[in-house]
């Protein structure tokens, strides 16, 4: 017997167990059937789930359990990244506070301890992603430093590099003076700050009193500085380019260049050229040949290639001295108030240096070209399609990948320095060995490089390298190419492009053959949850009120394509409560003896109300798998919804008390066949979305069940169980009903009045119905009468439309008049009150432009709200003055 109410907490940690252990999760069980794999965006080993991974592994388990219940030999790929610079970080601030560094233990003992920190803290996520539902292959669990992977990591890096396509090259980087390395664009943070645009009189060399001004908003880098740049087409500087300006402070002389960056509309037109520390310099030094002079430290200093005085200064020391120094020489023109961005590094807090440095770079211009033509020719299909031109845009413009990272935790990258600094990389160090002493002709120490590799070159390979890859594993041969990736719009460029491209170069195919972006997880009022708003929801304690199941189901609701998810708690109650009300109806069955019944046949009943709830169940299932299968997960869960709380426990089972506590033998044992029938597939249709609430039903309900519901078959539907006159006739039924209930609240009739109902112009169609579902209708609709209305119509009635005939509701003797005219009247002015709110609001062209969109559109929705309602409320006003 089910409990009275649903408690999930036992529940969950239950039936994930028993998942687990019995192996359900494991792929390789159908060896017949065609294989669908997904491989999990590997979160980092460091990390706890948040509403980001909450939502793209829910959507990653809907897939797997539809297709495993679909019969697909099913891989969901799991495992954990070892997320170098994080992973670091976390263990030197455990070092730190013991007073110690990294460089008291060395880099061995210290990578000893990062793996110590492994073992006892790095399953933190994977326990959270199963208090979640997630139904990965736990057996097959990988971690991107595992032997395996660190093994093809070797060999991509080694192949590439013979081929040409990895080379070491001195370039600018993302340097974190903090962390001592190089970091991607994607830990990068951009601040938006009002800073100030400094402007410096460069005098032209040989031309007295003549200067060329410059604007900068880092005034220390001006000693770095090797050229001018201006427009070809400028005419202001046209005599000038070829000749110098002299440098303040240094003397170097400046060479004026024409280049295109120069902006004629912007600024002064003229900008300072410090190709060694400013991206876009960089190019134009290149484009122009010039000089790169490097002025700083690893700890952001100056070096000595600046003027004594400067040397060994902190750089924003240096820019006040600069500063200082330039309005003593008259040669600071002027400053304005300047909105710019900031580049800080997202762990370190740090403004991030671009610096120029040996590293090690990918082509990843030539490996782009198969990747973009792959989703030109749809090898790969990107869902919405709308960020296919955001994956164009980035790899049509894409520029040598930085591949080496100054840490220890990592993959060290298989390279080795002669005595001559001749590099050898290979796949060991004796290998290294053998070719440098063919090279040299004799034994020479050899020196690896102490870099490590960018975690996202490792996580790249995460399709076919967690399958056994570079070794041609039956995994490999099985399960290469995956299905679909999930994963969020901000990694399409650092993860989802650089697989695209290692697979097709790798495996000659692309690594899935569709890509389905979803968007944010925000807060209700559509802002991005971060700690300083305060506003971040913690999916756990979401799981521990509410259940999985509910913020599941959350969550999918409102994965709509290209939209961000609003999240309030107040919606994961909602769906809570329809957990609840799965778990009522659920019980009423039980109570009222619904039992499945082995071999019952959908076709074979006779009762208007149970071929119409079949049908109905035809079509959501139909639904449900156009959703899924198009990628629309919050129409899935739309489907699913609307069916099981509207049609099945709203007006199935009110429909079908009657029958069950009725005389009619034959017609209570088809309703209650029936009914056992339809919540079993409701709990088939449910799982993928809400697997426990539906497992632990599916075991209840049934006497003994062959299989778990997580591996029972899909349901198998025909289209010939849709009888169209029989849905015609019950939709009537429940139509009729609703707008009956809708008369009584709006005319504010007490429940427990029993008033007549008449049936005005009805065709013969519905005099038939009305025959036919009389005594139902009266009971549901608590009605005392309803009649076919033959003669005038009874005083004190109020009327509505249904199809081509009019219902006839006389209320003037059960309410008081007066009464409800002055409620109404009060609630439509409160209504145009709001209205007259949400219009001065989204009138006043302030808040329109500066207000978020998400604000804005809420606030529309909210107007639309109001004046559908004050419209109900007039018409129900009219209705009540006609009675007078």
């Amino acid at each position: 017997m089910l409990e009275k109410t649903y408690r999930p907490e036992e529940i969950e940690k239950k039936h994930y167990a028993e998942w687990e252990q019995s192996g359900v999760f494991s792929c390789g069980q159908k060896p017949d059937a065609d294989p669908y794999t997904i491989v999990i965006p590997p979160p980092n080993v460091t990390g706890s789930l948040h509403m980001g991974h909450a939502l793209n592994n829910t959507l990653q388990d809907i897939l797997v359990r539809y297709k495993r219940m679909k019969g697909f030999d099913v891989l969901w790929q799991p495992g954990t990244d070892h997320a170098g610079i994080a992973t670091q970080m976390v263990v030197e601030r455990q070092m730190a506070d013991n007073g110690q560094t990294r460089h008291d233990y060395g880099r061995e003992k210290f990578i000893e301890k990062v793996w110590e920190w492994k073992a006892e803290s790095g399953g933190t996520i994977t326990g959270q992603l199963r208090r979640l539902g997630a139904s990965c292959d736990w057996s097959r669990e990988r971690f991107t430093m595992d032997e395996g992977l660190s093994h093809a990591v070797r060999k991509v890096f080694v192949e590439l590099h013979k081929a040409g396509l990895i080379y070491r090259d001195k370039r600018l980087v993302n340097w974190d003076p903090k962390l001592h390395t190089a970091i991607s664009d994607l830990e990068v943070e951009q601040r938006e700050v009002t800073g100030k645009m400094w402007y410096f009189k460069y005098p032209v060399e040989d031309r007295n009193g003549e200067f060329v001004t410059v604007g900068t908003t880092r005034p220390e880098t001006m000693l770095g500085d090797v050229a001018v740049a201006v427009h070809p087409d400028d005419d202001r500087y046209r005599d000038l380019v070829g000749k110098n300006c002299i440098l303040p402070i240094v003397g170097r002389k400046l060479i004026i260049v024409a280049d295109a960056y120069a902006d004629p509309e912007k600024g002064t037109g003229a900008v300072k050229m410090t190709p060694a520390h400013d991206f876009n310099d960089f190019e134009v030094g290149k484009r122009n040949n010039l000089k790169m002079i490097n002025i700083f430290d690893g700890n952001a200093h100056l070096n000595d290639n600046v003027p004594e005085a400067y040397r060994g200064l902190d750089r924003f020391v240096a820019r006040d001295k600069v500063l200082a120094e330039m309005e003593s020489l008259g040669l600071l023109d002027k400053i304005e108030e300047n909105p710019m961005t900031v580049p800080y590094g997202d762990r370190s807090g740090v403004v991030i240096e671009p610096w120029l440095m040996d590293q090690w770079f990918v082509d990843a211009q030539r490996l782009a070209g198969p990747a973009i033509t792959a989703v030109e020719q749809g090898e790969t299909t990107i869902v919405p399609k709308q960020w296919e031109n955001t994956y164009y845009e980035w790899m049509r413009n894409i520029q040598p990948w930085c591949v080496s990272r100054q840490i220890w935790w990592g993959h060290q990258i298989p390279a080795w320095f002669g005595p001559d600094g001749d590099i050898f990389v290979e796949m060991t160090e004796e290998d290294a060995h053998r070719v440098a002493r063919d090279a040299y002709g004799k034994d020479v120490e050899l020196k690896q490089d102490p870099d490590v590799l960018d975690t996202w070159f490792s996580s790249a390979l995460w399709p076919f390298s967690t399958l056994g890859w570079p070794e041609d594993t039956p995994e490999v041969q099985r399960y290469y190419q995956t299905d679909v990736l999930i994963t969020g719009f901000d990694i399409i460029f650092f993860w989802v492009a650089r697989m695209m491209m290692m697979g097709i170069h790798f495996m000659d195919q692309v690594p899935f053959h569709t890509v389905y972006i979803h968007a944010l997880v925000r807060d209700e009022l559509g802002q991005k949850m971060s700690k300083s708003k305060g506003n971040v929801i913690d999916p756990l304690e979401l799981i521990d009120t509410y259940g999985a199941d509910a913020l599941r189901f959350t969550l999918t609701a409102f994965a709509a394509q290209g939209r961000d998810v609003k999240l309030s708690k107040a919606r994961i109650e909602g769906y809570r409560n329809f957990c609840t009300k799965l778990w009522n109806a659920a019980r009423f069955c039980e109570m009222n003896d619904c039992k499945p019944v082995a071999g019952f046949d959908p076709s074979t009943v006779s009762l208007s109300l149970n071929k119409w709830i079949v049908g109905k169940l035809v079509e959501a299932e139909r639904a449900t798998v156009a959703a899924v299968d198009a990628y629309r997960f919050n129409d899935m869960a739309n489907s699913v919804y609307h069916f099981t709380w509207g049609t099945f426990c709203d007006w199935y089972v009110e429909l079908a008390k009657p029958v069950l506590q009725g005389d009619d033998g034959p017609a209570k044992d088809e309703t209650r066949a029936t009914a056992a029938w339809v919540l079993d597939q409701i709990l088939h249709l449910m799982h993928p979305i809400t697997p426990f609430i539906t497992e632990e039903l599916w075991q209840q309900l049934g006497n003994v069940r062959a299989t778990p519901l997580i591996i029972s078959s899909w349901p198998e539907l025909q289209e010939a169980w849709v009888d169209a006159d029989v849905e015609a006739e019950m939709d009537w039924v429940v139509r009729l009903i609703t707008q009956v209930r809708g008369l009584r609240s709006e005319m504010n009739v007490p429940p427990s009045a029993q008033v007549p109902l008449f049936l005005k112009d009805a065709s013969a169609d519905e005099e038939a119905r009305l025959n036919t579902h009389q005594s139902l209708i009266k009971r549901v609709a608590r009605l005392a009468s309803f009649d076919v209305l033959t003669g005038d119509l009874p005083k004190g009635a109020v009327q509505s439309v249904l199809d081509g005939a009019t219902l006839v509701l006389p209320v003037a003797d059960i309410i008081d008049i007066n009464a409800e005219t002055a409620r109404l009247d009060k609630e439509i002015a409160k209504q145009q009150s709001e209205i007259d709110r949400f219009e001065k609001k989204l009138g006043n062209e302030k808040f329109v432009a500066n207000a978020p969109d998400d604000v804005v559109e809420t606030e529309r929705v909210k107007l639309a709200d109001a004046r559908e309602t004050h419209a109900k409320l007039n018409e129900a006003r009219q209705r009540l003055s006609a009675l007078g």
